[in-house]
């Protein structure tokens, strides 16, 4: 089994990828920075050697980049049988007052990466007994936020992509499960001055999204809402 997954090294990807290593998954891994991926790839290795991973450093806001990723997998892989959209960017700010390019660039990295490299692995996902595409969206894709402005707009719009691909995939046999978490402690809220106990752990992401693929092939969890258990974060 096949599993793709992009924003890997660091925070909810990196829990993601231990998770479908553990379970036997061969993994194809994207981020920014090399180090970090191939020192996520040789812990895999070691801790799980029947598996594969490939893994190459990609700025997922430069379509080029995506496209090169994804040429990567495709000739490495006759098949790809879960894609999880995870890479993300926060630039806080409303849009009256936000720096000038941030809503091209989060819109760029929340939404078009996952556009791009969904069309790109597609077809490699028809010939899988169980294709699943997972798009890491937010609880900024139910309702807007203070300081929320254009990460609020593109986390709406990847929403709106999962539920087009769901009605458009559905009798291909093609799951599509969109993921909204709440805070989450990863290193983007360090220094935040908030407890890490009272956010919500990589992990627990990393299982609801392994729950959601191992239900039976007639059933799909078209969205999941995870909030901390105080839900005021």
């Amino acid at each position: 089994m096949n599993a793709i997954i992009t924003g890997a090294s660091r925070g909810i990807g990196k829990a993601i990828a231990y998770k479908f290593a553990s379970e036997g998954f061969n993994l194809a891994l994207c981020s920014r920075t090399h180090s970090h991926l191939e020192e996520l790839a040789n812990e895999l290795r070691a801790l799980y050697p029947g598996i594969e991973v490939i893994f190459q450093a990609t700025d997922v806001s430069k379509k080029e980049e995506v496209l090169a990723f994804a040429k990567l997998v495709n000739s490495t892989w006759g098949m790809v049988d879960v894609l999880i959209n995870n890479a993300g960017i926060f630039i806080p700010g409303e849009i009256h007052n936000e720096a000038d390019g941030a809503l091209e660039q989060m819109m760029q990295t929340n939404l078009y990466s996952a556009y791009y490299l969904t069309r790109a692995v597609l077809p490699q996902m028809f010939s899988s007994e169980k294709p699943h595409i997972f798009n890491m969206c937010s609880v900024a894709s139910l309702f807007a936020y203070p300081n929320g402005g254009s990460y609020s707009i593109s986390k709406f719009a990847l929403l709106g992509f999962s539920k087009v691909l769901r009605e458009e995939l559905k009798h291909k046999r093609v799951r599509v499960t969109s993921i909204l978490p709440g805070a989450t402690w990863t290193d983007s809220w360090a220094g935040s001055g908030q407890a890490p106990e009272r956010m919500m752990k990589p992990s627990d992401i990393a299982m609801a999204i392994w729950n959601a693929y191992q239900m039976s092939e007639q059933t799909v969890v078209e969205e999941i809402l995870l909030r901390p258990q105080l839900g005021d974060i």
